[in-house]
């Protein structure tokens, strides 16, 4: 069964095997409420660092979004590959995505003003119509489907790879960061993959419930859709960055 977001991987319910009893299995209740969680811890230090470069701390608000980005992404890789730790693990990783956002939030109000209320917006708008999408089956979780939006996801990772790469040489690709039709286009394709991984992410929580995986498992998934949330929140800010400074030119 093909995943896009690695810690979507099926072969997590596999390792975890199934709950000891059935009053101790993963519920979708379960998983939404942890989720909610996640969020609200991920706002609350999103804000803190928001705040620290509103009040004029610049130097401060730079040093936890450094904080935040690397220590999030060594607690994401924990959590991965350690998901019984998730009911730990997935807490300090909201936190501190929370202030990497915050700080990359500030950055782009500051160049942009209003355009992060409009991502917010967006982003739980999209989320709400995924949502109602795949609980009516209007959207379902294929094979093909899956394998389809895997694809194009690694096809985007390779994408920011090659210009990860090209900037220690100087330059960067065009396309990604322009704001012309181009780079509008690509920022508009990726917020798109993004939204579809949703569908993915959706349908490994009810696998979990399906397999009655343990009740830790709450908290995996509750991670693993707070990964592609920030994922698409951040992919729109850029879009609407774009679109802004194309129209500012």
């Amino acid at each position: 069964m093909a995943t896009a977001n690695p810690a979507m991987s099926p072969e997590v319910y596999r390792r975890a095997g199934l709950a000891e009893t059935p009053t101790r299995a993963m519920t979708l209740r379960g998983t939404v409420l942890k989720t909610a969680l996640l969020v609200a811890i991920l706002l609350t230090t999103a804000a803190y660092t928001w705040a620290q470069a509103a009040g004029g701390a610049v130097p401060v608000a730079y040093a936890l979004l450094v904080v935040g980005a690397l220590g999030g992404f060594l607690t994401a890789l924990l959590t991965v590959f350690v998901p019984k730790l998730s009911p730990f693990t997935a807490p300090v990783y909201a936190a501190l995505e929370g202030l990497f956002l915050g700080g990359v939030s500030a950055a782009f109000e500051a160049a942009y003003h209003g355009v992060v209320v409009q991502a917010l917006g967006l982003s739980v708008g999209v989320l709400a119509v995924m949502l109602f999408l795949y609980g009516t089956g209007v959207v379902r979780a294929t094979e093909k489907f899956k394998i389809g939006v895997a694809a194009a996801t690694g096809a985007v990772c390779l994408v920011y790879l090659v210009d990860l790469v090209a900037s220690f040489f100087g330059t960067r690709l065009p396309f990604i960061h322009e704001t012309g039709a181009v780079g509008i286009g690509f920022s508009l394709v990726v917020v798109v993959i993004a939204a579809l991984n949703l569908i993915l992410d959706f349908d490994f929580v009810e696998q979990g419930v399906k397999r009655e995986a343990p009740r830790y498992m709450e908290w995996y998934g509750g991670f693993s859709l707070l990964v592609t949330l920030i994922w698409m929140y951040l992919e729109i800010l850029r879009l609407l960055a774009k679109v802004r400074g194309g129209s500012q030119g």
